[in-house]
């Protein structure tokens, strides 16, 4: 029973996901309201990804810019909703991993990689593969 809960609400998010691309934000707010009682109905919790993407207060999917404001301020990450107004704060320390295990970003490198692509600096160094040697017969 768990089990189909937890592909019940896997489902809910994919598809609120793709309706809030599509600019439907009503379907994907249902979507989200739905997976969140599933959720309590069968004592299932969400994933700690799906906890980034809607607001606790109103169940709003959160689409950056139209339905939630991102800053961050003196070590942490503020998502406000711009539905309700409800703030989430979540600890921001660099060399930390994010919501999907990847390691948080340091803006420096994010800024030398978009001085990089202007051609303003020499991209670092990369390592390229040998070519594969061709045999000829």
């Amino acid at each position: 029973m768990v089990r189909i809960a937890r592909e019940r609400i896997d489902d809910l998010f994919a598809l609120a996901e793709e309706e809030a691309t599509t600019q439907r934000t009503p379907l994907a707010d249902r979507y989200i309201v739905l997976a969140r009682r599933i959720g309590m109905r069968y004592n299932v919790r969400l994933l700690p990804e799906y906890s980034e993407l809607y607001c606790r207060g109103c169940s709003t999917f959160w689409v950056e810019g139209r339905t939630v404001r991102t800053r961050l301020r003196s070590g942490h990450r503020v998502r406000s909703c711009l539905v309700c107004g409800r703030a989430r704060r979540v600890p921001f320390r660099r060399g930390r991993r994010g919501p999907l295990g990847r390691p948080w970003e340091a803006p420096s490198a994010a800024l030398r990689e978009d001085e990089a692509l202007a051609g303003q600096v020499e991209p670092p160094l990369s390592r390229s593969l040998p070519e594969p040697e061709s045999e000829e017969d």
